[in-house]
């Protein structure tokens, strides 16, 4: 998948972005044909049992790119920019954006809007790193927007957001995430803009959507949005396995017999008797 691929699909075909952290569950997701893997900032809830995915690390973040392209050969793969990435010091945006294209492999990053988000833009842009959007409520700065809230209600806040994702438009990024805004704004920027919008709980109008698989999976417990689906709980099936493997273990019927390696009798024999001869 490349990124005009993405861009055509705009009016004709929804676009599904999954997130994902690691090589396994990437190699199911593009099984599936997914269209875009995000290798979210949220690794640092759902994962790494962070309270706040601006706590995470780059070196994290690019580990588990790194991770995910290994098995993604041919899905678009999108690395979320970690805050201590762009927004600490935006000075080294480029530096790190580098790193996530040219050594952990992502075919573009994500950025989520800030007060130096154009300029930050513009510098990714301009070497050839493409670049997704993300307007709305953005996690890594939800201290600033009075919580976990859904944004763009109002008519000044609305404003803002269809203007925010206009510019970005101009600057030449390729996509970009409406994050919990009312479904009509949603619709209305996805009716402006010429490139896809990517709604997470945005409503159904926008161009495609995309999920965290922990949420989709029922394996992340600790907080569950009104806007997430649960496709199967497969927490109570691995926590089954789990209890079966302990009682296996604890009444000794794990590992049966034939799973088991063999020595010879004569090598075995020729180790107990030098056992034997060393300790008389």
């Amino acid at each position: 998948m490349e990124l005009e691929d993405i861009k055509r699909k705009k009016g004709r075909k929804k676009i599904v972005m999954l997130t994902a952290y690691d090589y396994s569950f990437a190699r199911i997701i593009e099984e599936a044909g997914i269209d875009i893997i995000l290798v979210g900032d949220s690794l640092a809830n759902v994962v790494l049992g962070m309270k706040q995915t601006k706590e995470i690390s780059f070196e994290e973040m690019f580990n588990h790119t790194k991770a995910v392209k290994k098995a993604a050969k041919d899905t678009l793969v999108v690395a979320d920019m970690p805050y201590v990435a762009y927004q600490e010091n935006p000075s080294q945006a480029l530096f790190y954006a580098k790193k996530f294209v040219e050594e952990a492999g992502a075919d573009a990053v994500k950025i989520e809007w800030f007060e130096e988000a154009i300029s930050v833009t513009q510098d990714l842009i301009e070497n050839n790193i493409p670049v997704m959007g993300h307007i709305g409520l953005t996690p890594q700065t939800v201290d600033k927007l009075g919580g976990f809230k859904v944004q763009g209600k109002d008519y000044e806040g609305a404003k803002r957001l269809l203007r925010q994702a206009k510019i970005w438009e101009r600057e030449g990024i390729f996509s970009i995430v409406l994050e919990c805004i009312p479904y009509e704004l949603a619709r209305l920027i996805t009716h402006t803009l010429r490139i896809p919008t990517i709604g997470i709980g945005a409503g159904p109008f926008c161009d495609g959507q995309v999920l965290v698989l922990y949420d989709i999976l029922g394996l992340y417990k600790n907080f569950r949005p009104k806007f997430v689906k649960v496709y199967k709980d497969i927490s109570s099936l691995i926590k089954e396995a789990v209890l079966q493997f302990k009682e296996e273990v604890e009444k000794n019927i794990f590992p049966p017999p034939p799973s088991s390696f063999t020595i010879s009798q004569e090598n075995l024999e020729r180790l107990k008797k030098e056992l034997g001869e060393r300790q008389s």
